[in-house]
């Protein structure tokens, strides 16, 4: 069993029904609308509810950040690379259905050894919040998906689609293969990420803080998309600059194609998507 605290994390764990629930803590001493909510969503999911001291309760998720409310869940079931591919079809090697059929291009997200889990639970709240299709997330080299990404995503890692993989780079040429253009974020890369057109089944790489993308990860990449600084510091925190980058990208797929300004005629770079 697994701790989730916080009023947020524990609320959209009953919301989104993916992962069972054993039980809901709730300090005796709390007593308020927001956690009577969240009373009575246990309730109708089924969930059993209990009381304890706060100061238990701190003992139980190993910080006082818990806000009264605790649920013990059960460990996370990861989605494959195989169950996030636009054809939908686990093993298929069918092409991605026309954009007409499908109704939106596909986008994804994939982290390439974040290893901050607030930076973490950051790009998932961002993730979820512009309707990303699925996050790709290396089995190591990055922050599990633990109580503190979940408290910083505010729940939303509870909705997000991650599929967990070993070999990243095995990962992005299998979506290449499936017509998925690979975009990754780097300071020195060309061309400015708004002016080049999302309006494609795409994935957006982000690397690692610090040191940005693995080499081959990097040479893996169609794009590569830079964000243009005209300050003092060279680039972003990973979490603010993919926020950046998604929000461009639902932007333009929300926007009606003649009222976009046509995107400047992107180069592909020597070297890349190899």
């Amino acid at each position: 069993m697994e701790v989730l605290y916080g009023l947020h994390p524990v609320e959209e764990a009953l919301k989104s029904g993916q992962r069972g629930l054993d039980h809901v803590i709730v300090a005796r001493e709390r007593k308020d609308e927001k956690l009577e909510r969240i009373i009575a969503l246990a309730r109708i999911a089924g969930v059993r509810v209990a009381s304890q001291s706060r100061d238990e309760m701190t003992r139980l998720a190993k910080t006082d950040q818990h806000q009264g409310v605790l649920a013990m869940v059960r460990e996370r079931q990861y989605l494959a690379i195989e169950d996030l591919i636009p054809s939908g079809k686990k093993g298929s090697k069918a092409k991605v259905a026309p954009a007409a059929e499908e109704g939106r291009h596909k986008f994804f997200l994939a982290l390439d050894g974040v290893e901050d889990p607030h930076n973490l639970g950051a790009l998932l709240r961002t993730a979820d919040a512009v309707g990303v299709d699925g996050v790709l997330i290396p089995e190591r080299r990055s922050a599990p998906i633990n109580a503190t990404v979940a408290k910083t995503s505010a729940g939303a890692s509870e909705h997000v689609k991650i599929a967990k993989v070993t070999n990243l780079v095995r990962s992005l040429e299998q979506l290449k293969k499936e017509n998925v253009w690979v975009l990754g974020l780097d300071e020195r890369g060309s061309p400015d990420y708004m002016d080049f057109d999302f309006r494609t089944d795409c994935v957006l790489v982000l690397g690692r803080e610090g040191a940005g993308l693995h080499d081959l990860v990097k040479k893996t990449c169609d794009h590569l998309l830079r964000i243009p600084m005209a300050g003092a510091v060279s680039s972003l925190n990973v979490s603010v600059a993919g926020a950046i980058v998604m929000y461009e990208a639902m932007r333009q797929r929300r926007t009606p194609p003649e009222v976009v300004a046509a995107p400047k005629k992107v180069k592909v770079q020597k070297g890349l998507g190899s």
